[in-house]
């Protein structure tokens, strides 16, 4: 059996709540991400869908190590990089890259596309020596969609679905193994989300990419994921294939996401149970006890506040086997086939 090329184990970032102005005092902290584990295989893309606030862009962050883990590790091809520093940190980044949300300001107003792209060749000139960045700068744009003669074009010369594939390139541009997409395509109309996401299909295999792809958006995520991961309240609360998440959710949260997914055919809309979950999303200062879910829950019972349910494949699920038979952080985890649209966004 192959090996993952990313091994994460209990990860746990906590920000420190402070008072006091002369005398700064901890009084808390936030729970940003809290004991996520998963593999990430070579040529694979792990989706992680969730609402605003639940920890998906400090996990991003946790990977490329922008942020240090409070705990727990994280492995590339073997080896821990979660204490690495100086040389060895700056080896492994050039194999992480990471593209970001906002193509209006992850892109340097006043440096030429040339520039923005071929900046990871200073850091790391062994990539391309100067006498042949021009060359690769002009086909990674290419390779990209674009016109190699922008070459020394501004960034305000780009539409955002332009500049959305100038950060793609500046991605490609150290031949990493892994990118990090930190919600790529959240700032772009529909139509232009639907052509950024075929080219990180095509990128993915044509050089064997493997994507942890960070969205909000349940049909982006299920359009380009191999698997997925939804997460709450900086938890993961269900994980499985494709499949498995969209057609047969059994974590209540998911069940819920899913309800409110819009669906075109009208048959299928009559079919479809909407669920409307009651209260706020909780501070991640100060989470329920147990299940971070139940406050919100309809199926919420004692043992939910007592016990938090371990992400495991319920022994109910596990003994008939089939697509329900995969990994839910819920102490009453059942198959509630849903009706959502077989289409990406």
């Amino acid at each position: 059996m192959p090996e993952p090329i990313l091994e994460v184990r209990d990860l746990a970032k906590l920000y420190p709540l402070t008072r006091g102005i002369v005398v700064r005092k901890q009084v808390g902290a936030i729970r940003a991400v809290d004991t996520v584990s998963f593999d990430l295989m070579r040529g694979e893309t792990l989706g992680v869908v969730g609402e605003s606030g639940c920890g998906k862009s400090t996990l991003a962050k946790l990977l490329v190590n922008l942020e240090r883990p409070t705990s727990g590790r994280i492995r590339f091809k073997g080896q821990d990089i979660t204490e690495l520093s100086g040389r060895a940190l700056k080896a492994v980044r050039r194999n992480i890259q990471m593209v970001f949300q906002d193509p209006y300001t992850s892109l340097n107003p006043r440096m030429t596309v040339g520039d923005i792209i071929g900046e990871p060749y200073d850091i790391h000139p062994e990539v391309a020596p100067k006498g042949d960045r021009r060359r690769r700068v002009q086909e990674l744009l290419d390779v990209v969609g674009l016109n190699p003669e922008y070459i020394n074009r501004y960034p305000h010369q780009f539409s955002g679905g332009q500049r959305q594939r100038i950060g793609i390139a500046r991605g490609l541009a150290l031949n990493p193994e892994i990118i990090i997409c930190d919600e790529p395509v959240s700032a772009l109309d529909v139509s232009v989300q639907a052509q950024v996401i075929n080219l990180m299909d095509r990128l993915q295999d044509e050089f064997r990419l493997s994507y942890v792809f960070i969205a909000h958006d349940l049909s982006v995520v299920r359009h380009i994921s191999d698997r997925v991961a939804v997460m709450y309240l900086g938890r993961f609360a269900e994980t499985g294939t494709e499949e498995q998440i969209y057609a047969y959710p059994t974590h209540p949260y998911t069940q819920a996401l899913l309800s409110a997914v819009p669906v075109p055919d009208p048959e299928l809309r009559e079919l479809r149970e909407r669920i409307l979950l009651s209260g706020d999303v909780p501070s991640p200062a100060d989470p329920p006890s147990g299940c971070r879910f139940r406050t919100r829950c309809w199926k919420a019972q004692e043992i939910c506040a007592l016990e938090t349910p371990p992400l495991a494949v319920p022994e109910r699920a596990a003994a008939a086997g089939g697509p329900a038979a995969h990994p839910s952080a819920c102490h009453f985890a059942e198959e509630k086939p849903a009706v959502v649209p077989t289409g990406g966004g």
